[in-house]
């Protein structure tokens, strides 16, 4: 199976300024390893490639410079680094017990802003570090009361509020488990989630505000109380001002105003390295959600680093990201506390139809250094034609986006919009590591379309179809050396069979993420989409993303989706789903030019078949297109076997796409002729602003060039 060449590389979009390249912390990062930790090869400390060598190179002696530099406080130490290399099953920090609430909570300035709480009418109030403190303790100290102890499950049926902060770090200084869902959520949905974990407490609002609408959630909560059988109480949060009626639950409720209001000692459990710190779910789009669980010392190293050194995270900064609780982003938004940095809590859409310019008036009163979003939002801020000009953004020095492979066109309206000093790092990463695999940082150039690097510490490669590393072609992404924040193991996976299936089936010892990726021979990254939704023609592998990206350029289309589908009489059927913009017609003229443009900026294998126009793409909750079961459902294969209507953001669409396969497979006597699109409920078309939950990336696998590792498939 031949992979083809990627595309010539432009130059660098954005070169960092040297004076602030060596200010940043990453660069002090690199002189301290150098002098404490002996870090080889390590000169210049705005050399990031040199220091990344060294970080995959010597695993111990980079996760140790970070435990020291950070001064990661242990009640016990640590006997050595990592003490078993293997995956899974990597022994990292033996020995050591901490607690990660002490680590968010222990460097926060007592009447600076810990957390700054938003929403989408532009609303707002502050709660400081001591604040911060007392109401950990306070809800801490009523857990305790409500039976919750070391390894109990506590739950969140919340909106992104300061709530949910609290309520997580109470929790885990405990030495209890946390684990989190939106409100968006059905009952059923999170229910299908929590009762996996058999969780002892509850925590649930009345409800969240999104595109000018409160959302009652009063009723879904108690029904989700109602589903979980072994909760011993539910803390019930007022949010939106609905109140929560007496007398409609019978179990043990306890109103959020008196848990969080008591005066408490505040104290922290130490417990191992290894000990769960929280359970995050798969988007449960292929089957039963699966709990993934990390460690509290796994997450507490890889998310100092990765705010710390590559987002440059410190007293001072303040960080909105925009993010739902049941989105990996969350977690990591909740660790710039661990930097000392405020961290800002958004409860509503990231672009109401009132103000869709809201996250910038923000970012603007609030003075936000860092600014999080997806690559759907900037380019729906572009295709919208949002003026910027009345909002001062010279605070922002970070533009972050993940979620999907952010298109070059999204870089020059950045530069244009917020300034062109701003540092746009794409980054990739999974809610299976809870973290980036790749992005930038200070002292990283930026190419549009491309990812800077692989993340410190993060062993990537890209391997081609016979498992060895290529460079500057398509390969596999896969990650050749453990890292602390992998999962400890999936809940309710004893023998770790499911486990290893997700990662280790195609090469043994080594994480196969599921992405297709270039590592450039500049040390960069491009994403290419997803392994496991391939596009196949006649032997040659093509990214899905590489298509979207080109059509996802033109403002007639709202959003693209390209699938591969293999046919029982041996055919190949590529078509390409379209959601025309508001008040755009797909007709023969437009879709000549998407084709020109698709020949032109990708190749003549990457036209698709037919250009259809669909109301909707379905995706998870999170925003992560569903190649995979569109595909399976193009396919003829019966829904229930495919995915949960629960997972999806729009369930109306399985049916829909259904229907359309149903067609497809009907039409043996008409080839030639489109398939025709079945009646749908009307979807408005428009231009959405998603978010996903893992994406990828690679880099240079550690061994020497001239002896490449040759890892066959099982």
């Amino acid at each position: 199976m031949s992979i083809p060449h990627a595309t010539p590389y432009p130059e660098p979009f954005f070169t960092p300024d040297p004076e602030a390249a060596a200010g940043s912390r990453i660069a002090d990062f690199a002189r301290w390893a150098a002098r404490h930790q002996g870090a080889e090869g390590v000169q210049d400390p705005t050399d990031y490639q040199a220091l990344y060598r060294w970080s995959v190179t010597d695993l111990e002696g980079f996760w140790a410079a970070v435990w020291e530099y950070f001064g990661v406080d242990a009640a016990t130490p640590y006997e050595r680094v990592l003490a078993e290399e293997t995956m899974p099953g990597a022994r990292w920090f033996p020995g050591a017990t901490l607690n990660y609430a002490h680590h968010a909570l222990r460097d926060l300035r007592p009447d600076a802003p810990a957390i700054t709480a938003l929403d989408e009418t532009g609303s707002g109030y502050e709660i400081t570090g001591r604040q911060l403190r007392d109401q950990v303790a306070s809800v801490a100290a009523t857990l305790r009361e409500l039976g919750v102890g070391q390894g109990d499950r506590v739950v969140g049926y919340l909106p992104n509020t300061p709530h949910a902060i609290i309520a997580f770090l109470a929790t885990v200084s405990l030495g209890a488990v946390w684990s989190v869902c939106g409100q968006d959520y059905a009952p059923k949905a999170a229910a299908d989630r929590f009762t996996q974990i058999r969780p002892t407490v509850l925590i649930t609002a009345d409800g969240y505000l999104f595109n000018g609408t409160t959302h009652d959630r009063r009723a879904a909560s108690l029904e989700l109380a109602d589903a979980l059988s072994t909760l011993k109480a539910t803390i019930l949060v007022e949010h939106v001002g609905l109140g929560w009626p007496e007398a409609r639950h019978a179990g043990l409720t306890v109103p959020w105003e008196d848990a969080a209001a008591r005066t408490e000692h505040l104290g922290f459990a130490p417990v191992p390295f290894d000990h769960p710190l929280w359970v995050v779910f798969s988007s449960g789009t292929t089957g039963p959600p699966k709990g993934i669980v990390h460690g509290h010392g796994g997450v507490l190293l890889e998310h100092l680093k990765t705010l710390g050194l590559h987002t440059d995270l410190g007293l001072g900064d303040r960080l909105l990201w925009y993010t739902t609780t049941h989105w990996m982003m969350w977690n990591l938004v909740v660790s710039t506390l661990l930097t000392g940095a405020t961290t800002c809590t958004y409860d509503g859409s990231p672009a109401p139809l009132a103000r869709p310019d809201i996250l910038w008036q923000l970012a603007d009163r609030h003075k936000v250094t860092v600014f999080g979003t997806s690559p759907q939002y900037l380019l729906a801020m572009a295709k919208l034609g949002i003026d910027l000009s009345a909002h001062d953004l010279s605070a922002i020095r970070v533009i972050g986006s993940t979620g999907s492979t952010l298109p070059a066109s999204a870089y020059p309206w950045v530069r244009d919009h917020v300034g062109a000093g701003v540092l746009l790092a794409s980054t990739s990463g999974g809610t299976d590591v809870v973290s980036a695999f790749a992005g930038s940082a200070p002292t990283t150039p930026v190419r549009a379309g491309e990812l800077s690097a692989p993340n410190l510490g993060v062993a990537l490669a890209a391997y081609d179809a016979e498992g060895f590393p290529v460079i500057d072609r398509v390969g596999e992404l896969v990650i050749t050396r453990p890292m602390p924040s992998m999962p400890l193991y999936f809940w309710n996976d004893p023998q770790g069979s499911r486990y290893h299936d997700a990662y280790f089936g195609a090469y043994p010892g080594v994480w196969r993420h599921g992405d297709w990726i270039t590592l450039t021979s500049h040390g960069s990254l491009i994403v290419h989409g997803r392994s496991d939704a391939t596009l196949n023609r006649n032997g040659v592998r093509l990214g899905s993303a590489d298509i979207h990206e080109i059509v996802e350029r033109f403002p007639e289309i709202a959003e693209a989706l390209v699938i591969g589908a293999e046919e029982p009489d041996g055919g190949y059927w590529m078509p390409l789903f379209v959601v025309p913009a508001p008040g755009i017609t797909l007709d023969d003229a437009l879709r000549h030019r998407i084709r020109d443009a698709i020949r032109a900026g990708a190749s003549p294998r990457h036209v698709p078949d037919e250009i259809l126009s669909v109301p909707a793409i379905p995706h998870t909750r999170t925003g992560k297109k569903l190649e995979v079961p569109v595909k399976r459902l193009l396919q003829g294969i019966p829904a229930e076997q495919i995915l949960d209507p629960a997972a999806v953001d729009n369930p109306e669409l399985i049916d829909f796409y259904a229907q359309l396969g149903a067609a497809r497979s009907k039409r043996a006597a008409h080839r030639g002729q489109p398939a025709p699109v079945p009646d749908h409920p009307h979807t408005e078309a428009r231009v959405a602003c998603r978010h996903d939950q893992r994406g990828s990336h690679s880099e240079v696998d550690p061994g020497p060039p001239d002896q490449p590792r040759k890892l066959n498939r099982t």
